[in-house]
């Protein structure tokens, strides 16, 4: 449906105007909660007496997963506001967070995989998760449908800017 699609009384309406607001403020909601997931994160670990790792390097751990990665493939599936994927990936390298090594197949590439130690990071992050599970309805007045009504909404948003970029639209 376009911004001119409705009609009243066989008159067409601009609906731009109305949409404009409703936009930025989700643009707006969207960075604001990442922030707000990165200080949620932080505030566990500062709680944990964790030190080293930093929230963005935290969440790289939880995406990491039992997975073997790319750098590339962390740039792509993650989202980490004002980070260089690249230092933080050398910093929990160095700090024994994670183990890397080069692809046989393309030497450019290197894949990355949790040590023992990355490990316990994210075990941390996921039992925030669950605890967040635990109340997000009671508590949040957040439901399933919700949630499902939301993901939709933000996949379609995810869409329409990966075509704007990609068919310079």
């Amino acid at each position: 449906m376009t911004a001119l699609a409705k009609t009243q009384g066989g008159e067409k309406l601009d609906e731009a105007p109305m949409l404009r607001p409703r936009y930025l403020e989700s643009l707006n909601l969207v960075e604001r909660l990442h922030r707000q997931l990165l200080e949620v994160i932080k505030d566990e670990l500062d709680r944990r007496g964790e030190r080293v790792v930093n929230s963005v390097q935290a969440l790289l751990l939880f995406n990491i997963g039992d997975q073997e990665l790319t750098a590339g493939e962390l740039r792509t599936r993650g989202h980490y506001l004002g980070s260089n994927v690249s230092y933080n990936l050398k910093k929990l390298v160095e700090s024994g967070y994670i183990h890397h090594e080069r692809s046989d197949v393309d030497c450019r590439s290197v894949h990355v995989s949790l040590t023992d130690k990355g490990s316990e990071i994210r075990n941390v992050v996921t039992k925030l998760f669950d605890r967040h599970l635990d109340s997000i309805e009671a508590v949040g007045n957040v439901t399933g449908q919700d949630f499902e009504n939301l993901n939709v909404s933000l996949r379609r948003l995810e869409r329409f800017w990966l075509d704007q970029v990609r068919y310079r639209l």
